[in-house]
């Protein structure tokens, strides 16, 4: 071949390997950083054979194992230190938070009945959870000690207070009960719901200080001076007619004896005695009679005795799966009183549906989950008794409340915790709240996970912090000087 002849190209058909392509010089690297990048679950993917690959079915073993990893898991979760101390807080507020909605949804008719505006009733307990959220914040700051000193001056103002209830011109009736104090306008005061915290907080201090020196052994020492003085809290309760609030305190009575330790039989004698006061304080009064009647009523019945339970259930019969939507309650137009304070759960199934009403049953649940739980983990005597007690009054509150509700219990006027209308029942049991969360936190290992998360917060914050405070550089044309 010369060089004025240049060689001609050869033909593909003439080329070694025709019919077979062949890869271009540099494919390969580029393949192998397609795969680093993630492309490797695509070359994987491609079936081979020709047809495309069917999913297995899963096997009564893959779905056990499946099973069992999601249980390790949901231990694992309700295991970590800190899963009481988020229970609680996100319990309380999303329990609050839910309340002050339906405030506002159930009391819009009931206010402009009364000649006031819309928002009234919401506005003012908008004012008592902003008051409240400080007296958490309080609770969560403040130390054992200064809890337990707190203990007894709370009790002697609260039984000032219940006395004063009980003076000609101070004392005022609401829907039957004397239980209220007037300071002048639309404030008015409840010392019974204080009263609660009181016999809790004084009542853990009791029974901490007799344990240290190994008293509780005794039975004088385990009812005395405790159920005298729960006794006459009860009394000053029941001038007043508001039984409700008795089963409270004797709940939470029950609930520090048990926790104490008492013995089946003693426990037994004094369930038993508070059970016949109780039958006979019933007996003793036609409206606690008619109130006991009305259980699982499904006709108003003579004279409208059972009108609200039958109503309450009305409400919950026609919210359905999802309810009829916020603001769209036909009950709360004058036919179930009281829509937003002891049957503002009904008003909830009736606009939020069954799922709604789940959805707070749950968030009481793990509420009092966390409680049990703070109380079972504590070294300290004093946090066992009072988380104990406060598990006891806010649960078996919610109990009694719902139950009324759902016409399975009397009707006994207590409101629902953290969600009825009320600042006199709201407070000190926003209180009680920042109590369980501040034992939340008290724990050791819950202290120690909190510890190492504030320097990765701080280090998250400095970041954010800086990409902020960058100022931002405009990009010039390419042709621009």
């Amino acid at each position: 071949m010369t060089p004025e002849q240049p060689a001609a190209p050869r033909s593909r058909q003439s080329a070694p390997g025709a019919g077979r392509t062949t890869p271009r010089a540099g494919a390969a690297p580029r393949v192998r950083a397609a795969v680093r990048a993630g492309g490797r679950a695509a070359v994987l993917a491609r079936p081979r054979g020709g047809g495309p690959k069917l999913p297995r079915r899963p096997t009564r073993s893959s779905v056990l194992e499946s099973l069992r990893r999601t249980q390790a898991r949901v231990r694992r979760a309700w295991d970590r230190p800190l899963t009481a101390y988020y229970l609680v807080l996100g319990g309380a507020l999303l329990i609050t938070v839910l309340g002050l909605v339906m405030v506002y949804s159930a009391s819009q008719i009931k206010a402009l009945q009364s000649g006031l505006s819309p928002s009234y009733f919401f506005r003012k307990q908008l004012f008592a959870a902003a008051l409240g959220g400080s007296l958490m914040l309080l609770a969560v700051r403040m130390p054992i000690k200064l809890h337990r000193a707190f203990a007894y001056p709370l009790l002697a103002v609260s039984v000032f207070l219940m006395c004063l209830v009980q003076v000609p011109g101070m004392g005022i009736s609401v829907n039957g009960n004397r239980n209220w104090i007037s300071f002048g306008g639309p404030f008015l005061l409840q010392p019974s719901e204080f009263g609660k915290l009181a016999l809790v907080l004084w009542g853990a201090d009791l029974l901490a200080r007799k344990q240290d020196k190994r008293l509780l052994a005794q039975w004088k020492h385990l009812l005395v001076p405790l159920v005298p003085a729960t006794a006459m809290l009860l009394g000053l309760i029941m001038l007043g007619g508001d039984m409700g609030t008795a089963i409270i305190l004797t709940a939470i009575l029950f609930g520090l004896l048990w926790l104490a330790g008492a013995p089946t039989r003693l426990f037994v004698g004094v369930l038993a005695f508070a059970g016949a006061v109780g039958v006979l304080l019933i007996k003793t009064s036609a409206n606690r009679m008619s109130r006991l009647a009305c259980i699982g009523a499904t006709e108003p019945g003579d004279h409208d005795q059972c009108w609200q339970a039958v109503h309450g259930i009305y409400a919950l019969a026609n919210g359905g799966w999802f309810g009829s939507g916020l603001g769209a309650s036909m009950e709360k137009w004058g036919e179930l009183p009281e829509p937003h304070t002891d049957f503002i759960f009904a008003i909830t199934g009736e606009e939020l549906g069954l799922a709604g009403t789940l959805s707070v049953l749950v968030l009481f649940a793990a509420l009092g989950y966390a409680g049990i739980r703070v109380a079972g983990r504590t070294e300290d005597p004093f946090v066992r008794y009072a988380a104990g007690g406060v598990t006891t009054w806010i649960t078996a509150q919610a109990v009694v409340n719902i139950g009324a509700v759902l016409g399975l219990l009397p009707i006994a006027g207590v409101p629902l915790p953290l969600f009825s209308y009320g600042g006199s029942a709201l407070l000190p049991t926003m209180f009680a709240v920042g109590l369980l969360i501040a034992f939340a936190r008290a724990e050791p290992a819950a202290r120690a996970a909190l510890a190492m998360r504030q320097p990765a917060l701080r280090k998250k914050l400095a970041r954010v912090r800086r990409k902020t405070m960058r100022r931002p550089v405009k990009k010039r044309p390419s042709g621009e000087r």
